[in-house]
């Protein structure tokens, strides 16, 4: 069973379409480690054990037929629980949504149950996907599988806890601040944050739409950077119902030469300072890149040190209207957002100044880029933190903050450990609609750096 949950996606499709293995082996494996780890976890929070062997059994008699349902044909699935899916409970982490069962898919889940994949169940999130802590009045809090103790990060987190240990091979997230690659960085798994316009949000808790609308996307987490090679060109795509979506093909990591690659790297920001492990991730990753015979220049983007206060003024300049909407929609009353009542509106005067602004930083931004393939920085200032802990140096996440800003792809990969044995992430960025670079980097420093290690539970 340790055997199977440990390979990887790719591997695992391969085996159960050679029928080296069966769905149904793959699913009962996966449901056996999340009944050994989530009660130390809480990361699945729904969990539909009966019909995802019935689908199994199912897609093991389509390939004894010869029929193969797609890519991901009998492999085992978890979604975050602020993505719609159809029968099954989905709550965004909000007690106004306690028992609310979808009717349809959202968009990303219906693509990838037509791939073949099998929903084993949900995963947790913070309410509204809204905080860095993955914790609700729903289900509770989730723990980090290197060290219960601490966060595995948010809002993603109960994505990255389960897959981090072995009960699912892949995930579906979204990140509005960081909360795809946070978690990712957290938890030792890689995810990718694709250029805004690239996958659509359909049927997630926190819709498209609005003034902040390029700030969400939804990508996937894996163990392996080739898993998220399979997945994203699944995922992407218009579907005619999210109207920010853009058909530009993917390229091919596989297809990028790395020699030659222009890679500016830093591992300070100037607004937050990263711990000892932090910086030693990323410069290790940087000469990783450079012995493939990428160009590095350890420099940082002109005008990065003001992302973190217009991301803030940007998030709080309607005074929390569009959060209390939803929350309104979603029928909740009793909610956890203690920071909601922080937000202080602003006139219109001010909004068009702070828009502006918006687009200068922007500009300020891709105008630095022209001259780089990749920006190589830190996921975070620190590791995975104490339980409880997120409310006293929100400049720490200022630096995956950066990119909900531009709308540029950004990759995450485990590149170091802390000397608590914790997970030090790192991220590479890309230019818009260039997630193969980002992703083959990505590639690169996890085969040199070992990439993904199982935790101890």
């Amino acid at each position: 069973m340790q055997q199977i949950i440990n390979l990887s996606a790719t591997a695992l499709a391969r085996a159960v379409c050679t029928r080296d293995i069966s769905s149904t082996e793959l699913v009962h494996a996966c449901l056996k480690r999340i009944e050994e780890v989530n009660p130390k976890l809480n990361a699945v929070v729904e969990l539909i054990g009966e019909k995802a062997l019935a689908e199994a059994a199912s897609a093991d008699r389509a390939l004894m037929r010869g029929e193969i349902r797609g890519p991901l044909h009998g492999i085992p699935v978890t979604i975050k629980d602020s993505l719609d899916t159809a029968g099954i409970v989905t709550t965004g982490g909000t007690k106004g949504r306690a028992g609310f069962i979808p009717e349809k898919d959202a968009t990303v889940v219906q693509r990838l149950r037509a791939a073949g994949a099998i929903i084993l169940g949900k995963t947790n999130t913070s309410e509204l996907t809204l905080s860095y802590e993955t914790d609700n009045l729903v289900y509770g809090r989730t723990n980090n599988p290197y060290d219960l103790s601490r966060s595995p990060g948010g809002s993603s987190g109960g994505a990255a806890a389960i897959v981090a240990a072995g009960g699912a091979a892949l995930d579906i997230g979204s990140d509005y601040g960081g909360s795809l690659r946070y978690p990712a960085h957290c938890c030792g798994v890689t995810t990718i944050r694709p250029t805004s316009g690239r996958v659509p949000r359909t049927g997630h808790i926190l819709p498209f739409g609005g003034v902040l609308d390029s700030f969400q996307q939804i990508g996937p987490i894996a163990r392996y950077v080739k898993d998220l090679v399979l997945l994203l060109p699944l995922m992407a795509g218009p579907d005619y119902k999210d109207p920010a979506m853009v058909p530009m093909p993917l390229k091919d990591p596989e297809k990028v030469n790395p020699a030659g690659l222009r890679v500016a790297f830093h591992v300070h920001n100037g607004i937050a300072f990263p711990a000892p492990a932090i910086e030693r991730a990323v410069r290790d990753a940087a000469l990783f890149l450079e012995r493939e015979g990428c160009i590095l220049t350890e420099v940082r983007p002109d005008g990065i040190e003001l992302s973190y206060d217009l991301m803030i003024r940007l998030l709080s300049a309607d005074g929390g209207a569009s959060i209390r909407r939803l929350l309104r929609e979603a029928g909740t009353e009793e909610h956890g957002l203690p920071w909601l009542g922080l937000a202080e509106p602003v006139d219109a005067i001010s909004r068009d100044l702070l828009m502006m602004e918006w687009s200068r930083f922007q500009s300020r931004m891709l105008h630095f880029f022209r001259d780089y393939d990749l920006i190589l920085s830190p996921v975070n200032a620190h590791t995975a933190q104490p339980h409880g802990s997120f409310g006293a140096e929100l400049e720490a996440f200022s630096y995956t903050m950066t990119y909900n800003l531009t709308g540029w792809p950004a990759a995450v990969v485990r590149a170091g450990t802390s000397p608590e044995g914790l997970p030090a992430g790192v991220q590479i960025i890309a230019h818009p609609w260039r997630e193969d670079m980002a992703l083959a980097a990505a590639g690169l420093i996890e085969k040199a750096s070992g990439g993904f290690q199982r935790p101890v539970l």
